[in-house]
């Protein structure tokens, strides 16, 4: 990724964008959107990071490694560590049976109506929905400068093997041509005018691993895609 400035109003960096306390009166550090577990190492250089109160920053650590855990877990089709396509989740399963178990209690085996097996997960979905909702508050402070302090109007998350062909369509044009043009210092006003990182509108952190956009048509929205598996969106009025 590249480096851009942005030249926003600094006024908007004063508080913590999850708990809205100084950040004057604080011990910060720097927060990685996205959550760093969820992409392939070696980082890419220049990961957006914004920064936040460190007691938000540690307070999201055991949903980051259950959302990263579970998605391991739902794209190898098992708890198991050993099928685990990275050795550091696998690792981490056998060093936490608790958090082992749970996800082993979200897979349920059904058959479908010709008989045939099929795999279904059910997540904690309040845990999921934390860390989309850190990640979202991280891209839209990030390339719109925004502190988004109060609650979203929704958070969801389906697989986009779920969508039908209209669904996936209307989901992947909000990457495309702006309606309204961010804010002028903004980093995605430098995004629209340069094409820095951005593929069709949505800004590729990592290839086929995680992209995402920010937009404004009225309500501001925050979508991303998760290694080409997991579509999220955040809405705000």
């Amino acid at each position: 990724m590249d480096e851009i400035e942005h030249f926003t109003d600094d006024r908007h960096k004063a508080w913590c964008i999850h708990c809205g306390s100084p950040i004057i009166d604080r011990h910060t550090n720097r927060d990685h959107v996205p959550t760093k577990g969820l992409l392939e190492r070696p980082l890419p250089p220049h990961v957006p990071q914004v920064e936040v109160c460190k007691e938000c920053n540690t307070g999201f650590s055991l949903d980051e490694e259950y959302f990263v855990t579970f998605l391991s877990c739902v794209q190898a089709g098992s708890a198991d560590p050993s099928a685990q396509r990275n050795p550091k989740i696998g690792r981490a399963l056998i060093r936490n049976p608790s958090l082992s178990a749970r996800l082993e209690a979200a897979k349920q085996i059904t058959a479908d109506e010709y008989g045939r097996q099929q795999i279904l997960w059910l997540p904690e979905i309040e845990r999921i929905h934390r860390v989309i909702l850190k990640n979202a508050r991280g891209h839209a402070f990030y390339e719109y400068g925004e502190p988004m302090l109060d609650d979203p109007v929704s958070v969801s998350a389906v697989p986009l093997i779920s969508m039908n062909h209209e669904q996936r369509s209307n989901f992947e044009e909000a990457g495309g041509p702006f309606t309204c043009w961010p804010e002028v210092g903004s980093r995605m006003m430098t995004r629209v005018m340069t094409g820095q990182d951005l593929d069709d509108g949505w800004v590729n952190v990592q290839d086929d691993i995680y992209r995402y956009v920010v937009f404004q048509q009225g309500i501001l929205t925050v979508r991303s895609v998760i290694h080409n598996y997991l579509a999220t969106e955040v809405i705000w009025e």
